[in-house]
């Protein structure tokens, strides 16, 4: 049978990549391929379809006999539903300054899931025991928002990692108090082939009770889904999902690309290949006189400081963000399709435009 004609037409060029976001990658093949496996026929909506239902075998597979997935469209979603089912009205959430949460999401979670963020600043976008403290109290007091979730990320919006007995001790600090502890693992996998352990070392395995499990930034086009590990902390999921516009009705389209993702390897071959491009990005910009590296590189991020003339210049060559523009920070992403000559490209541009 010969293919069904389209009239779509290609409106970019395939091989143009930049450093601004692992956002901007397309999807991966394999999870084009499951998407086209998974087309065709009827399936039952709103997830009681097949491929939903194989989807909740593998998530258990990797964070624990009752971990339950619930696919949702997009990061934002997840963390503001997830966050949600943890919280009670007069709930606060407990959270870095850095994290996307506070400064990402565009006020969702105080507009749309009516919460309090209770932000503290951190030197690597890390929380600690300690700095929990500085917004843990006052669960008595009427006149202040009620610390209910410390909500943290791995990677974290810096591209640090938090070790697996570093997440153990917050859950065992914020758990002492009556508090959940949230996970944002828009970038889970990255921080996993990182520190070279399965996702369940540092989330269920330490007490972790709800996560927003990532998905597009590591190869596929939409959708990334909660996991609720600990059933005791929520409760009506279903209608949550459906209350906060998180349902998909054809969701077999977003199970099926996190199957493709975690049912075998690709999920960790991905994040390893883009955190060694982010290796070799760091080891060609450290050696650029003028260049500051501003946090260790430990995922698929970089963070520099150079002269605000030269990102602007280097920019027309190739996309990425300010971090702070500032004090002329930036940040470098890496992802699952870039390559040693798009980082070597980069590189040499970025030598160029220093030594004009």
């Amino acid at each position: 049978m010969n293919p069904p004609k389209t009239d779509a037409r290609r409106h970019h060029d395939p091989e143009a990549r930049g450093f601004a976001s692992d956002n901007y990658a397309g999807a991966h093949p394999e999870v084009l391929a499951a998407l086209a496996l998974a087309n065709g026929g009827h399936q039952v909506a709103y997830g009681e379809d097949d491929y939903t239902e194989n989807l909740q075998r593998i998530v258990r597979s990797h964070f624990g006999a009752t971990a339950e997935a619930f696919p949702v469209f997009n990061g934002t979603g997840a963390n503001v539903v997830a966050l949600q089912a943890v919280t009670d009205r007069w709930g606060a959430v407990i959270c870095a300054e850095s994290a996307h949460i506070n400064v990402d999401e565009g006020g969702a979670p105080e507009r749309m899931g009516g919460l309090k963020l209770l932000t503290v600043p951190t030197p690597d976008g890390k929380l600690t025991p300690d700095l929990i403290d500085r917004q843990a109290y006052g669960w008595d007091d009427e006149h202040r928002a009620m610390p209910q979730v410390v909500s943290i990320t791995q990677s974290t919006e810096l591209g640090t990692l938090y070790t697996p007995d570093e997440i153990r001790a917050i859950c065992d600090h914020a758990h002492a108090h009556g508090m959940r502890v949230h996970l944002d693992g828009s970038r889970i996998a990255n921080a996993a082939a990182s520190l070279d352990v399965p996702m369940r070392t540092f989330t269920n395995a330490v007490g972790v009770d709800i996560l927003s499990l990532g998905g597009t930034k590591n190869g596929a086009i939409f959708g990334e889904a909660v996991v609720v590990i600990n059933q005791d902390a929520v409760s009506h999921m279903k209608h949550l999902r459906k209350l906060s516009m998180q349902l998909a009705s054809k969701m077999r389209f977003v199970s099926v690309q996190l199957e493709a993702l975690l049912a075998k390897d690709l999920w960790l071959r991905n994040a390893r290949h883009a955190n060694a491009m982010a290796q070799r990005l760091a080891e060609g910009v450290r050696a650029v006189h003028g260049v500051e590296i501003l946090h260790p590189v430990q995922a698929n991020a970089v963070f520099a400081r150079l002269p605000h003339d030269v990102s602007e210049r280097l920019q027309k060559r190739f996309r990425f963000y300010f971090w702070d523009e500032a004090a002329g920070d930036v940040r470098w992403m890496c992802a699952f399709d870039t390559t040693e000559d798009d980082v070597d490209a980069f590189v040499a541009a970025l030598k160029e435009e220093m030594a004009r």
